[in-house]
């Protein structure tokens, strides 16, 4: 009678308490469950005995979409995806290093429209492509860099070559994804392909622990538990990793679909382009100026150059453009910028950007009407309403709203004068730089000699890969691309070595500076029979930067070179060389015939031209 008699109330409280408590237990078991993989092996079986591994579903996918080339450094960490591509037919390109696998992988994906692939080991073979993975996000370029990894569980406890991979690359990225199970590996590599191309394009990252990419048999042998600890503890550690390992390969291979996923590309409105296509026809003094981003699937460059010529405006071309309107054509315009761009009454920036190449829209006219047209709405507006500002801004694909504009425009073309005169002006500053080409320099050959030379004895197939300083920047004035995806750059933040695989004359322009990077390759050239005709302006010096350091600092410190014999360095590597100086300036277009016909014969070939300096770009600054 002491004791409070409980109610009805207080049984149904203590109830509500325990099923709650009761829930909680269970919820937490299914989610433990799930984690641990034991609902997902309740349905999908682990073959023990199966020989094969993740490399194979990698290899697989790739194959789907079309891969036709894989670059790499090898690496235990990533053996079997390269073995298994080779086994499906994928071309397996070993390099020198592995910053120039991905500028290798970022070049195929310019020329041919697919995704360029890379695979690189891990650690430092991973932290290596740091900066060709920055270059390939500037230049939007779609790619796939796949790394190997420590294994799973071994992550953080100190394995060999075990970083935070993902740290890393997560800011460089469109898409990074680490690999915990071999089912996995097909969906996330369609995944990464299809991101790598939708929007705007640009790098994806996907991580592979060791024990996801080996088979069953080698991996139970090496992450096995050889002498678990005796007791409760020991037989809960033993569970646990066999569990780990059954989940690991549970369904790894159940057909699964790898077909590419669909692409999402942005594009412009139709009244956008209306509205473009009624500013346009009533401009009296309109320029184009198209940037690499033009180029992008999936409008064919043969299409945008059709609808450039039918609309007749005077164009000026940036980056992967270059080329797109031929060789001589009459309304590109390759001087005076500057000065046309004050002119102007509508200006159409088609995937250029606004960045330190345009003073960041500094030299826009305020008075003229501007139309912007960018996959990438940061790169679209960048630095609008501060020097800048957009009449019509079109976040969509320059491309296709170039053909689009085109055939709005059917019967309407720029008033001829406009791209005559620009033309005049051309024709004289070109007539100026040719004068300046015959010049005596102090010393050695004048560079812009070389560079005519070289661009009068280039076949109409020829590639020119652009991989330098002044001398290339001398090079981008004087050297005209024959057609559409025949001008290779890095884009603006680096300088380093692409390659590209084809039936093409591929030139690689060289300063000898940046030939310090990448002559290794001269031996990845001649292992893989890829005939290159490589130029090389050697002026002993880092030119571009003593330009503007000597007058400005008055010292010249750290910008020396030496007359390095990089010919002979050539010839060691399996290559052909030559050195070409003051004494052979009257048979120069005989030693560049020669090396013509060396190509031709399947040898990678060097022209080590001594060059003196010139004022050519005086005033030109690098910062």
């Amino acid at each position: 009678g002491l004791l409070p008699h409980p109610d009805m109330e207080s049984f149904g409280a203590i109830g509500t308490v325990l099923g709650c408590s009761a829930g909680i237990a269970v919820g937490g078991l299914v989610f433990a469950a799930c984690k641990l993989g034991l609902l997902y092996q309740l349905f999908h079986k682990t073959e023990t005995k199966s020989p094969r591994h993740g490399g194979e579903s990698v290899a697989e996918v790739l194959r789907a979409h079309g891969v036709k080339y894989v670059f790499t450094l090898v690496g235990g960490h990533i053996s079997p995806i390269l073995v298994a591509c080779e086994k499906l037919g994928i071309r397996i390109v070993d390099t020198r290093h592995e910053a120039t696998a991905v500028f290798a992988a970022d070049a195929v994906a310019r020329l041919s429209g697919t995704v360029g692939i890379a695979a690189v080991t891990a650690g430092p073979g991973l932290t290596n492509t740091v900066t060709a993975v920055k270059n390939a996000q500037m230049a939007e370029s779609p790619l796939l860099l796949m790394g190997g990894a420590a294994g799973t569980l071994l992550q953080g406890r100190g394995a060999l070559q075990d970083i935070d991979q993902m740290s890393l690359f997560k800011p460089l990225c469109k898409f990074c994804a680490s690999i915990r199970t071999i089912r996995e590996i097909v969906p996330t590599v369609r995944k990464a392909l299809a991101i790598a191309q939708s929007g705007t394009p640009g790098p994806v990252f996907i991580e592979f622990p060791i024990d996801t990419l080996y088979p069953y048999h080698l991996v139970s042998k090496e992450f096995g538990v050889k002498n678990p600890p005796k007791g409760l503890m020991g037989k809960i550690v033993s569970w646990y990793l066999n569990n780990h390992l059954m989940n690991l390969f549970a369904g790894a291979w159940e057909t699964r679909d790898m077909s590419p996923l669909p692409v999402d590309i942005p594009q412009a409105t139709d009244d956008q382009v209306q509205k473009c296509i009624e500013l346009v026809s009533r401009a009296k003094k309109p320029v184009i100026l198209l940037g690499s981003q033009a180029t992008l699937p999936p409008t064919p460059a043969d299409d945008i150059r059709n609808a450039l010529e039918d609309l007749g405006i005077p164009c000026f071309l940036g980056g992967m453009s270059r080329g797109m309107l031929g060789k001589d054509s009459p309304i590109h315009i390759r001087q005076n910028r500057r000065d046309a761009l004050k002119e102007a009454d509508v200006v159409l920036l088609a995937g250029t950007v606004c960045d330190f190449r345009l003073s960041y829209g500094r030299v826009l006219n305020r008075r003229s009407k501007i139309i912007a047209v960018n996959r990438d709405k940061s790169q679209l507006m960048k630095n609008s309403d501060m020097f800048w500002k957009p009449t019509i801004a079109i976040q969509g694909d320059a491309g296709s709203f170039l053909v689009r504009l085109s055939n709005g425009l059917k019967g309407h073309r720029c008033p001829e004068e406009w791209p005559q005169s620009l033309k005049a002006g051309d024709m004289t500053k070109e007539n100026a730089n040719r004068a300046k080409a015959d010049e005596k320099t102090e010393r050695h050959l004048n560079p812009l000699k070389v560079l005519h030379c070289v661009d009068e004895l280039m076949a109409e197939d020829s590639i020119i890969v652009a991989d330098g300083g002044d001398f290339v920047g001398s090079a981008a004035y004087i050297m005209r691309p024959r057609g559409p995806m025949r001008w290779l750059d890095p884009g603006s933040p680096c300088m380093n070595l692409m390659l590209h695989f084809g039936a093409f004359q591929v030139w690689i322009v060289y300063g000898d500076g940046s030939l310090g990077y990448s002559v290794a390759e001269f031996d990845t050239f001649t292992r893989h029979k890829t005939p290159v005709i490589a130029v090389v302006g050697n002026d002993a010096c880092w030119s571009q930067i003593s330009r503007e350091q000597v007058p400005i600092l008055g010292s010249n410190v750290a910008c020396g070179l030496a007359f390095t014999d990089y010919h002979i360095v050539t010839d060691g590597y399996g290559g052909k060389g030559y050195l070409v100086g003051r004494e052979d300036e009257d048979r120069l277009s005989d030693i560049i015939s020669q090396a013509q016909r060396e190509t031709q014969e399947g040898k990678a070939t060097l022209l080590n031209v001594l060059i003196g300096k010139t004022n050519f770009r005086e005033g030109s600054i690098s910062v």
